[in-house]
């Protein structure tokens, strides 16, 4: 692989904002990054000049099911390499890929086709988004808040259940979704701890008292906020109302202005601050794709007008671009630097990353995403390769 240095007229980092700004990416790997003129152009080497374009991170995002028309679920190598594709167009260059609840078998059939593709993912040099692993959503999941969750498919939480998942995900699971007031549960979050996943609580009817209880336990993350959660009410905060006010959770927001009215998003963004919120896309097979039907798991989703919904119209998912998101957030009026760090330098911070990825700095993967002045995608770069 050859050595390139970016010229770019501005980037950001997230953490810092460099003006008239260099890149010099060696081997797939950022080598160094400041002003342009510190920068030596190695002999050699090949310079990309965009003085028009703003460099950023390539997002990550912990919270996707498909793309491209095909479904993770779905196990394949042709199928998971569609959503890396499609969801590359877009910025996202990592995600861990994410189930949706059905039965043991189907599920441990789609985790040991994941992991395969994970194992293998690098065999062949192409613009593609890169899975960092598998993000369980279900099946401990409570009845009451399923969403489209399949009610037949659910189960209490499990440390059996869960250790058979493991198992065949081969080291490859980083993230589990959990209703923590759900009998089982404690013993659960235990396992997946010692396992060294994420745990997230989402789909859950929680009450305030049993949401502390689980943050208490090491629970760190809140999955969609809002969305498949009870809700919130003065004498009955509920876990709402926890992660709002617990410092150490992260939340997920779904920045589509479908999942989470405008007024909402702000009230999250305000009161968590945007160093603990983490934009996701909950995308689905859909994403890309024309209006129509399209699978989520084991479910038949119905496309209109880009939004996803099942037989019964509930909400199944998103049809949300990452790159949409962030013009989105800053159409709200928050700043570029911090709708890029909600993509990026948090997602990587929760799965442990932050010297890989979501963030341009030395020894992290080239990673790079080029916009121009209206937040739209000029170039993508994913460990170093362009097309």
């Amino acid at each position: 692989m050859t050595t390139l240095l970016l010229h770019a007229g501005r980037a950001v980092t997230p953490a810092a904002e460099i003006s008239d700004a260099g890149i010099l990416i060696h081997d797939g790997t950022i080598e160094a990054v400041g002003p342009r003129q510190a920068l030596r152009l190695p002999a050699g080497a090949e310079e990309i000049r965009e003085p028009e374009a703003i460099a950023i991170p390539g997002f990550v995002d912990v919270h996707i099911h498909g793309a491209g028309g095909s479904d993770v679920m779905e196990g394949t190598r042709q199928a998971i390499g569609t959503v890396a594709r499609t969801i590359a167009e877009h910025g996202t260059t990592s995600f861990l890929a994410t189930t949706v609840t059905a039965s043991a078998e189907d599920t441990s059939r789609s985790i040991e086709g994941i992991s395969h593709y994970i194992e293998h993912q690098h065999e062949e040099d192409a613009v593609r988004s890169e899975v960092l692993g598998i993000h369980f959503e279900g099946p401990f999941l409570s009845p009451t808040r399923r969403g489209v969750h399949p009610q037949e498919w659910l189960q209490l939480p499990s440390v059996e259940l869960l250790a058979r998942f493991l198992k065949v995900a081969r080291g490859t699971a980083r993230l589990l979704t959990i209703a923590p007031e759900l009998p089982g549960a404690p013993s659960c979050i235990e396992a997946a701890h010692t396992a060294g996943l994420v745990v997230a609580m989402g789909h859950t009817d929680a009450n305030y008292e049993q949401t502390r209880a689980a943050i208490a336990r090491g629970v760190r993350h809140a999955v969609h906020v809002y969305n498949a959660m009870r809700p919130f009410t003065h004498r009955d905060p509920g876990v709402i109302g926890a992660v709002l006010t617990s410092p150490e959770v992260t939340a997920e927001l779904i920045a589509d202005g479908v999942h989470v009215e405008d007024g909402a998003m702000r009230l999250l963004l305000q009161a968590k601050g945007v160093e603990r919120v983490i934009l996701v896309s909950d995308g689905t097979a859909a994403t890309g794709m024309p209006d129509g039907k399209y699978k989520l798991g084991p479910l038949e989703v119905t496309v209109s007008g880009g939004i996803c919904r099942n037989a019964e119209g509930k909400l199944a998912g998103s049809t949300l671009t990452l790159d949409r998101a962030l013009r989105n957030i800053v159409a709200l009026g928050f700043s570029l630097p911090e709708a890029v760090r909600m993509l990026t330098q948090n997602t990587a911070l929760l799965l442990g990353l932050e010297f890989k990825k979501g963030a341009l700095r030395p020894g992290a993967d080239a990673d790079i995403v080029l916009l121009d002045s209206s937040l739209q995608i000029r170039r993508v770069w994913t460990r170093g390769i362009t097309s």
